[in-house]
């Protein structure tokens, strides 16, 4: 029965019901040690009995509904549904199960707080705690958060969490344990990990075109390593697809196309499509050929080309000339 395999080997077992398509699919997403761990499973598994499969199919599905009630209402909300549907001991081993290996966000409290309130209660707070809360948010709590503190602090704060990297155990508790009085039963127990780059680019996104300006400038002059880095991540190609069809055709006449053949060699559908449905036919035809005889490229070129184009994005954008739609405060009035 089921509930005597290993975890490898009830993933061994889903990845095989799945066909080779789509365990092809999944396996672009894990690590290399686990992929070799899963083909040795995989490989030792001659035969998979139908009632071990349903069992482990049955296993997934509840984990995954399990997972989506703690997203949606915390551990609580998903151990009240899952009892009502299943009876208490059920919904126990499931959560169990699942929390074995689920690390649960420390600040869950925080996230189901409305950010007005939350603001009252953090903006007296150390700069370096701010970021540290702001790192566990939902990028777009953050945002508002980012946008109501003063110009100064904006920017102090950005930095912080752009250069945030590891955090102990003991001084999230400590924070958690001074916001709330009470510590997660569910926080992990080792390191952290929250804060990057990537973290204030999510939020940078979602703030209002001022706030944005202003917390660029000011890191451009403290830190413009961090500055390009941010402003790298803040538009990438594939976000083409989220410009209007006069900033398509305003940003079509600045590319050379050569670059815009490379970049689109290793572009999605909806990237190419977008871009030729802003392009005449005889000029489409001519960018579907130009690619078609490129034969095989280097990746490396693909990403150069598909940079200078986002390059000559962001100089027409800081000119004027297009609109890049980021999220709050960014309605656009036709």
């Amino acid at each position: 029965m089921a509930k005597g395999l290993t975890g490898r080997q009830k993933a061994a077992i889903f990845l095989i019901s799945l066909g080779p398509d789509l365990a092809g699919q999944i396996f672009k997403h894990l690590r290399e040690d686990e992929i070799e761990q899963l083909t040795f499973e995989i490989a030792n598994l001659r035969r998979v009995d139908s009632e071990n499969k349903d069992e482990v199919i049955g296993e997934f599905y509840q984990m995954c509904i399990a997972r989506e009630y703690i997203s949606q209402g915390g551990i609580d909300y998903a151990r009240e549904v899952l009892e009502r549907a299943l009876g208490s001991q059920k919904a126990i081993d499931i959560l169990n199960r699942l929390t074995s290996s689920l690390q649960v966000r420390p600040f869950d409290f925080v996230r189901k707080t409305d950010p007005s309130q939350l603001l009252n209660f953090i903006q007296s707070e150390h700069p370096q705690t701010i970021a540290l809360i702001m790192a566990y948010l939902d990028p777009e709590q953050a945002s508002i958060l980012l946008s109501a503190l003063p110009p100064d602090r904006q920017t102090d704060v950005a930095r912080r969490i752009a250069i945030m990297d590891r955090t102990s155990p003991d001084v999230v508790k400590e924070i958690e344990r001074v916001l709330e009085r009470k510590l997660s039963s569910l926080v992990s127990q080792d390191y952290t990990s929250a804060g990057g780059v990537q973290a204030v680019v999510d939020v940078l996104n979602r703030v209002d075109r001022s706030t944005e300006k202003t917390i660029m400038e000011s890191l451009e002059v403290q830190n413009p390593e961090l500055a390009e880095e941010i402003k790298a991540r803040m538009f990438v190609f594939e976000n083409i697809v989220q410009l209007d069809d006069r900033a398509i055709q305003q940003v079509l006449k600045e590319v050379d196309t050569k670059d815009l053949a490379l970049a689109l060699k290793g572009s999605s559908e909806e990237v190419s499509n977008k871009i030729r449905r802003n392009m005449s036919k005889r000029a489409g035809e001519m960018l579907k050929e130009e690619i078609e005889f490129m034969g095989p490229v280097r990746l490396r070129d693909v990403e150069e080309a598909q940079q200078r184009i986002v390059n000559i994005i962001r100089k027409l954008e800081e000119a004027g000339e297009i609109i890049v739609a980021r999220g709050g405060g960014d309605e656009i009035i036709v």
